[in-house]
């Protein structure tokens, strides 16, 4: 593997003697780790740094990687501006990397450049690396707002794009921990503070990288962590490869975790595909919880769910199950996937009329399109899964009305025409309680105005819940 070597460290700024002015003295033990990181650099004399830091130019949806052939930085903002750095970018790595993006249409890349200045995240562990290292471009990226499972891809797309270079890159996963550790520390005290800490640094000492994914979104927050995703990053750059780990040093004197770990990649091993197993991992807890909603699981329904995590966890359609009942392929019927989380509508697609061979095809099709291209919604991601309640409509053969009066709003949905315009709306929805409120939302839908001249449908499902 061309990855020889990958390391998580902080970025205090408090560090560097002319910021810390002795200051620096209450965290030795981490100066001490960070000198033992950079001496194993040395030794393993990279061509390439990558260095994953959350303070470069960040993005809710797209990660960013700094252009450009070199970047120049300094500690002026921390009152150190004789400290200074110029370095030159790796650009065919950068090159690479983007490519390996483009391939899979994955959001990053070297748009958007904010700030060219090298930000603190990257110059902390540059200033004890070029102590002992003077060798060496880097390539320099952000985190984004992304899923965890996205900051994974992305790493093994680093990994890709460096194995297909055959460079010999070090990976510095640069972010503290929780900033929340002590009262009297700059952010304060948080419960969720000290577990934090403990928990990822046990995942880090053990290399445990699967577990990384486990680390809820708001129990992040509230810990006030600043370097989960980085940590992320790199771990998908080792995909697939057993890794000795030694954990260096962890303090929080400061009311700030700071955690150094060493990492080496060995030999290829197939168990160490992490995103892979974390994806089972979801598949079989789905298939737990539609076993504890209910005994036997309406086949619609585990359809509809198996549809959507096929999709989602593989990017694949589902090939149709081979224990369907008959009804289920032999007949042709329109169908609505309706998809809930936390009690709030997060998908809902349907056809009107049949488009598949059986109501099985629809289902699969509606299902794929009702987690992802519901255009009310973002794509479902794969962290959402858990928390899904799915429901299958089956639609009956629409029938001509003349008016209101034949319809009932518990018992038939309702389509509205008017042209090539066309609104519908399913029966018994929560908060549609009269035939005219139906009528008007099926309109608002379909683009229908009071002024058009309309012709009402109504049709009967059978919902699988």
């Amino acid at each position: 593997m061309a990855i020889v070597g990958a390391f998580m460290v902080p970025h205090p700024p408090l560090i560097v003697p002319e910021v810390g002015r002795g200051g620096e003295e209450q965290i030795k033990e981490t100066t001490m780790a960070y000198e033992r990181v950079a001496e194993r650099i040395a030794e393993l004399e990279p061509e390439t740094i990558v260095i994953t830091s959350p303070h470069t130019v960040m993005y809710s949806d797209y990660f960013h990687i700094s252009p450009g052939n070199a970047a120049m930085g300094s500690f002026a903002q921390f009152g150190a501006g004789g400290v200074r750095f110029l370095e030159a970018y790796d650009m065919d790595l950068v090159k690479e990397i983007c490519k390996q993006a483009d391939k899979q249409g994955f959001p990053a890349g070297t748009l958007g450049e904010r700030d060219k200045d090298l930000d603190h995240g990257c110059m902390v562990p540059l200033m004890f690396i070029r102590k002992k290292y003077k060798g060496g471009k880097i390539v320099r990226i952000g985190l984004s707002s992304l899923p965890l499972t996205d900051h994974y891809k992305l790493g093994q797309m680093i990994q890709k794009a460096v194995d297909k270079l055959g460079r010999k890159v070090v990976f510095v996963a640069s972010g503290d921990l929780s900033h929340k550790l002590q009262s009297y520390g700059p952010y304060g005290y948080a419960p969720e503070g000290p577990v934090y800490d403990q928990k990822i640094m046990d995942v880090c000492s053990r290399a445990a990288f699967k577990e990384l994914f486990y680390f809820d979104e708001s129990f992040c927050e509230k810990a006030a962590e600043c370097g989960h995703r980085s940590f992320v990053i790199m771990a998908g750059a080792l995909d697939g490869y057993r890794v000795s780990a030694v954990k260096l040093s962890h303090q929080d004197v400061t009311g700030v975790g700071y955690g150094i770990c060493m990492f080496e990649p060995l030999e290829k091993d197939s168990k160490r595909c992490m995103l892979k197993a974390y994806y089972k991992d979801l598949e079989r807890d789905m298939e737990r919880e539609l076993e504890k909603v209910c005994d036997k699981p309406d086949p619609y329904v585990k359809l509809a769910y198996q549809s959507v995590v096929s999709y989602i966890l593989k990017g694949k359609k589902l090939a149709l199950p081979g224990n369907l009942p008959s009804e289920m392929l032999n007949i042709r019927a329109g169908a609505f996937v309706s998809i809930h989380k936390n009690g709030a509508l997060r998908g809902c697609i349907g056809t009107i009329g049949p488009t598949q061979n059986n109501v099985a095809l629809e289902i699969i099709e509606n299902g794929i399109s009702a987690s992802t291209r519901d255009p009310r919604f973002s794509p479902i991601r794969p962290d959402e899964l858990k928390d899904l309640v799915i429901n299958v409509d089956v639609l009956g053969r629409p029938q001509d009305i003349s008016g209101l009066d034949e319809l009932d709003v518990k018992r038939y949905g309702v389509i509205v025409t008017s042209g090539h315009k066309r609104g519908l709306l399913l029966p018994d929805l929560e908060g549609v309680d009269t035939v005219e409120e139906q009528v008007a939302i099926a309109m608002q839908k379909g683009g229908i105005t009071e002024d058009d001249e309309i012709k009402l449908q109504r049709f009967e499902v059978i919902r699988h819940t």
